[in-house]
């Protein structure tokens, strides 16, 4: 007869059967549904055994017991489906079952202390935050539908003129005769000329005043890099979050004030349907800094040229440095200006920052521009575009050859052709949009100059009716607030979309509010 031994360890039962001819027969039970921890399990015994005469088995009914995590006899192979190992023994022999806990170890740290101003930050950045939310969303609706017109990417094709501009550059990069390796890192000397006779050509600027880059996100960051953490600084609030949070990174700011949501230090120039979106400049405090965008991402507001005026002034009694994003300027379609430099002066106190992203869909392409003009003077009167020039040389290599050869193909007569045709089906989406909500009763504004639709829920929290219309309709929005406190009870709708998505969300949008 056999002589059994039951062991058990919380919810793991072992059983261990000595045969009178010697041989041993382990087995392993569950005993409960809970998920069971790694085990080691070691058997010391007095008999010496070849691990390549003899081959193990041992098996858990639990597929939470890893066979990796064991060790039996040293070396030893375990097949998961084998309930039972059996060792064949002399008669002479000692048999221990111990089970052990793995073993918990302390991670490794540096002597290196965290920047203070990353502990500042608040939460995640809000677009993958936002992404992160639709993804949780798809799992708990796997065939919802989910149609996103919340992060402003752009959804329809390159245009074939730009794409077949860049097909030609990566392809001579195979050869001998049209390989380039580094480049200027201001830019290729063609496209910085391009963009300037392009976009200023009639405001006196010239391509050696023009930064190309990888994008306005990029160079918003390099900018902070240059003024450094002592200057102070100004935002449109609501307003793009790269400004506010490079600012924290940088050391700019004080702390986040929770009762107030704001940053200690850094001056929000509130903008809403009160004040035509425009700040109203005499409360607003001086700041080294003002960070300004129009159309403005959020509100889809765009200033006018007498605002501008205003604002170019301000800038000048201050002695404060305009910093001026012109990334949706293609989607004006009344007189506001394009630039910042069509207004007198602005080139004493601005820097101007854009992008081809939104106009031909170059958001995953990657290409800008900075124009950082030569009249733009430090209070020593030290130009600012060589400080600029030299953050470029120290942290930048230049933008992709293959993206600039694109972008010199959206400067060409067929190119510009076709990023109006992308802007144009951009805006007719932003005209189903905004004329779904204002049919339903809200008060809707931006989109006529701007591929954002800006919606009024007043009284409720942006992030509250975020979730609301993700919950029940599948549609991902952006909550006003992330742009700012002055953007809670709003959320911006986006226009980059495919035309059948636009209208299906619409249409859930009818069926929720209607």
């Amino acid at each position: 007869m056999p002589s059994d031994v039951a062991l058990s360890r919380e919810n793991l039962g072992f059983q261990i059967t000595i045969f009178e001819n010697g041989g041993v027969v382990i087995k392993l039970f569950q005993l409960s549904e809970n998920t069971l921890e790694a085990l080691t399990l070691r058997i010391e015994t007095g008999v010496s055994v070849s691990a390549s005469k003899n081959m193990y088995s041992l098996m858990s009914s639990s597929p939470s017991i890893s066979s990796s995590s064991s060790s039996f006899l040293g070396q030893t192979h375990f097949d998961s489906r084998n309930p039972n190992a059996r060792l064949p023994t002399k008669d002479s022999w000692i048999c221990k079952c111990v089970a052990t806990p793995p073993t918990e170890t302390t991670a490794h740290t540096t002597k290196v202390s965290r920047n203070a101003n990353m502990a500042k930050l608040q939460a995640g950045y809000l677009f993958p935050e936002i992404a992160r939310r639709r993804s949780a969303h798809m799992l708990k609706y796997p065939d919802g539908q989910v149609i996103s017109l919340g992060i402003g990417d752009t959804t329809e094709p390159i245009p074939e003129v730009i794409t077949f501009g860049m097909a030609k550059k990566a392809h001579a990069l195979s050869t001998l005769e049209g390989y380039s390796g580094y480049g200027a890192e201001q830019g290729e000397k063609q496209l910085r000329a391009a963009i300037a006779s392009t976009y200023y050509g009639d405001l006196s600027l010239e391509e050696s005043d023009i930064f190309v880059s990888d994008g306005a996100k990029s160079d918003i960051s390099r900018l902070q890099v240059m003024f450094g953490s002592n200057v102070t600084m100004a935002v449109q609030d609501p307003s793009y979050p790269a400004y506010v949070d490079s600012s924290v990174i940088l050391g700019q700011t004080g702390q986040f004030q929770k009762d107030v949501e704001k940053y200690r230090k850094i001056e929000y120039m509130k903008c809403n349907p009160e004040n035509g979106f425009f700040p109203d400049l005499s409360t607003v405090s001086r700041t080294d800094i003002i960070f300004f965008c129009s159309p403005n991402n959020p509100t889809g507001n765009a200033a006018t040229r007498e605002q501008l005026t205003r604002l170019v002034q301000f800038a000048k009694d201050n002695g404060s440095i305009l910093v001026y994003d012109s990334a949706y300027a293609m989607y004006i379609s009344d007189d506001s200006p394009r630039s910042i430099f069509e207004i007198p002066g602005a080139k004493e106190v601005a820097i101007e920052v854009s992008s081809f992203s939104k106009y031909a869909g170059f958001t995953g392409v990657r290409l800008g521009w900075t124009v950082v003009p030569k009249e733009l003077l430090y209070s020593d009167g030290f130009p600012v575009a060589k400080d600029f020039n030299r953050i470029v040389c120290t942290t930048f290599n230049g933008a992709s050859n293959i993206s600039q050869a694109g972008g010199l193909a959206c400067l060409s007569p067929e190119g510009l052709e076709a990023m109006h045709k992308v802007v144009s089906f951009y805006k007719e989406n932003t005209n189903i949009i905004m004329e779904t909500f204002i049919s339903l009763g809200f008060s809707v504004y931006g989109g006529k100059n701007s591929p954002y639709v800006w919606v009024h829920f007043p009284g409720q929290s942006s992030w509250d009716v975020f979730s609301e219309i993700l919950e029940k309709t599948h549609v991902v929005t952006t909550p006003g607030s992330g742009f700012g406190p002055a953007g809670d009870g709003f959320i911006r709708v986006c226009a980059f979309g495919h035309r059948g998505n636009v209208l299906e969300a619409c249409k859930r949008f009818k069926q929720l509010y209607k």
